[in-house]
């Protein structure tokens, strides 16, 4: 054979014995990943990648299985290269998790484009609704901020501990700690040691020591944690994998589903340990916890019905120990993503984790109020307790004030650690929509100050008022129950206005203009203000100048209604009757005038805005031509000022 066609059939057989060996390689990172050997596939994946592999494929699942393990700077790093792929064909879900990740790296910014990129491919989506619902959600998480003093527990290990758990005085949590590191022990979801139950004694300074494995029914070759005991210690539900005598199982699909188990307990030895009737080989349910009478219980699954990767269900204990349905508690509560490690307080406050609400990354902490399951409003309970990483399994003693939850944040012990804490001031549950607008003169355009604006509700019963301030704005705190409102605005010597408006989901309502009416309009010129105001009007005694008592409240009037109209200039116009000559009329008519003009400046209207101008007896109002035609008091028509608009 000729050397040259022999190297190079040589080197071409290389070639296909690298990218069969490649291939192998690609098949064993995608299986892995499909068997949700998540921190194995990542490592497979990694060595493709070095080597010089930029499948879409290979980022996405490099991107989604640290998402999973919640190494959330790696998951933002392989879902950025993603995106830049070019022709990728990315689902929208891929930029959610992007979002969500670069939370936790504080890339808040960046964050929030890709979360409006989210939306706008998904605006039907539970999470996007909530999005569009809560644009200034910072804002609110800022607010309720700093309720909590937090300290890390020293049963703290460099393993995985979390999940707290009262049990009387012990503190009961799930831990990767001693549980061995041969291949068998080891998860391959995130590469940690398999989970068991320990329990802690409380020891000074709020803190908990001597942390000691349960005894073997409690523990046995899977995980188990999330466990909840009732009041008197002789009950417990905890979490456990799917298993056949003891031993770790997984279902045909290669997945071992989490379930839930009921156990007596007895000197602390766990006896006739059940698995509840909602489990299933198909799907997981875990994370149990109690309703404050014990009647009621509240856990996480994937199981039919569910909204995303998690919901939160409950089910009612029966007095004879029987479970009913399962019930979920709706998307309210539950999104697309995970809702998990619910934890209901003695006065009905649902506490649990998600990062399918407005949070600051990874899991957060969320709770509401579910005494009224038909008016629900999710808080997310705020810095220290939340973080930019996962922070989950909240537990609280109403009485002490004093609780734990769990979290992943930097500065601790191991990959998740159990933190103490001592609420401060109590989370603010209430629902207040904020209404903001501003109060306007219809004619002038101009503000109005100390309008009282209220808001009634369908019923028209009374939510909340206030007065607008000097610059004419007001904000109201209104109800964050869904409905038409009303919002009502008044003021002396306006007529009053109002206005409707809507609240869905709670959405604050802003840049509301309410237009007040000024009682009396502005008169025309030319117009006489005792006719145009219809009042008494302005009349003299027989030969006097003197302003009468009657004349005086008229005058006052019209004092108001050039306050009101502050541009309005007046010229008094006085007169007499003809009982005297012209020549003497014409004098008592400027006595008149002068003296008019007079009492309105000592009222305080600046004598700019006032002229006057006597006419005598030239322009009398009836047929009274002569002394003797008339009677006096048709006469005392005559003797009068008035007041013509002139600008």
């Amino acid at each position: 054979m000729n050397k040259k066609i022999k190297y190079m059939l040589c080197g071409s057989l290389m070639v296909c014995a690298l990218i069969t060996a490649q291939d192998r390689k690609l098949e064993k990172a995608e299986k892995n990943f499909e068997n949700y050997a998540y921190a194995v596939s990542i490592e497979n994946y990694e060595v493709l990648v070095d080597k010089g592999y930029t499948e879409e494929e290979i980022f996405k699942n490099l991107g989604y299985a640290n998402y999973q393990n919640a190494n959330y700077g790696e998951a933002a790093n392989w879902f950025s290269k993603l995106f830049k792929l070019k022709g990728a064909t990315i689902d929208a879900e891929y930029m959610y998790w992007y979002a969500q990740s670069l939370k936790s790296s504080k890339e808040y910014e960046a964050s929030d484009i890709w979360m409006q990129k989210f939306r706008a491919a998904k605006s039907a989506d539970v999470r996007a609704i909530k999005i569009t619902e809560n644009p200034d959600y910072m804002e609110k998480i800022e607010r309720q901020s700093g309720r909590y003093d937090i300290k890390s527990l020293a049963i703290n290990s460099a393993a995985s501990d979390f999940a707290p758990a009262f049990n009387g005085e012990q503190l009961v949590f799930s831990t990767a700690r001693d549980s061995g590191t041969v291949t068998r022990h080891i998860h391959q979801w995130n590469n940690q040691p398999f989970l068991n139950l320990y329990s802690a004694s409380p020891s000074e300074n709020d803190d908990f020591n001597n942390a000691v494995k349960l005894d073997k029914n409690a523990n046995k070759k899977t995980h188990e944690s999330s466990a909840v005991f009732t009041r008197d210690g002789t009950t417990v539900y905890f979490t456990r994998n799917n298993s056949e005598n003891g031993n770790f199982s997984r279902d045909e699909e290669g997945i071992s589903r989490l379930k839930i188990y009921r156990a007596a307990v007895q000197n602390g030895t766990w006896t006739n340990i059940v698995e509840l009737p909602f489990n299933s080989d198909s799907h997981s349910a875990a994370h149990p916890a109690l309703g404050p009478d014990e009647g009621k219980l509240y856990f996480a699954s994937d199981m039919a019905g569910t909204v995303g990767q998690s919901d939160i269900f409950v089910v009612n204990i029966n007095s004879d120990g029987s479970i009913g349905a399962p019930i979920n508690l709706g998307n309210t509560i539950n999104t697309e993503a995970r809702e998990t490690f619910p934890f209901v307080t003695a006065d009905n406050v649902l506490y649990f984790a998600s990062d399918g609400h407005p949070g600051l990354g990874g899991l957060d902490v969320f709770a509401t109020s579910i005494e009224d399951m038909g008016n629900l409003y999710i808080v997310n309970t705020g810095k220290p307790i939340n973080s930019e990483q996962d922070d989950f399994a909240f537990i609280m003693n109403n009485e002490t004030k004093k609780g734990f939850f769990s979290s992943n944040r930097e500065g601790g012990r191991g990959s998740d650690d159990i933190y103490g804490f001592t609420e401060k001031e109590e989370l603010d549950l209430s629902c207040n929509t904020s209404v903001v607008g501003v109060i306007k003169d219809q004619e002038t355009g101009e503000p109005i100050i100390a309008a009282k604006v209220s808001i009634f509700n369908s019923a028209n019963e009374l939510v909340a008022e206030t007065v607008s301030g000097d610059d004419g704005t007001f904000t109201l705190d209104g109800d964050c129950k869904d409905g038409d409102y009303k919002l009502v605005a008044s003021k002396e010597d306006y007529n009053e206005s109002e206005k409707m408006f809507a609240v869905v989901s709670a959405n604050d309502t802003s840049g509301v203009e309410l237009m007040l009416e000024k009682t009396v309009k502005q008169a025309p010129i030319g117009a006489d203000l005792v006719k145009y105001l219809n009042l008494k009007p302005v009349y003299f005694d027989l030969d006097k100048a003197i302003i009468r008592p009657d004349a005086s409240i008229t005058i006052m009037k019209i004092i108001e209604y050039m306050n009101t109209f502050p541009k309005v200039k007046v010229q008094v116009q006085s007169h007499t009757d003809v009982k005297a000559d012209n020549t003497y009329n014409e004098r008592l008519a400027k006595r008149r005038a002068k003296n008019t003009v007079a009492h309105l400046v000592a009222n305080g209207i600046e004598a700019s805005r006032l002229s006057s101008e006597a006419f005598g007896e030239t322009k009398i109002t009836n047929d009274c031509s002569t002394r003797d035609i008339c009677p006096d008091e048709k006469h005392q028509e005559n003797r009068r000022s008035e007041f013509i608009v002139i600008e």
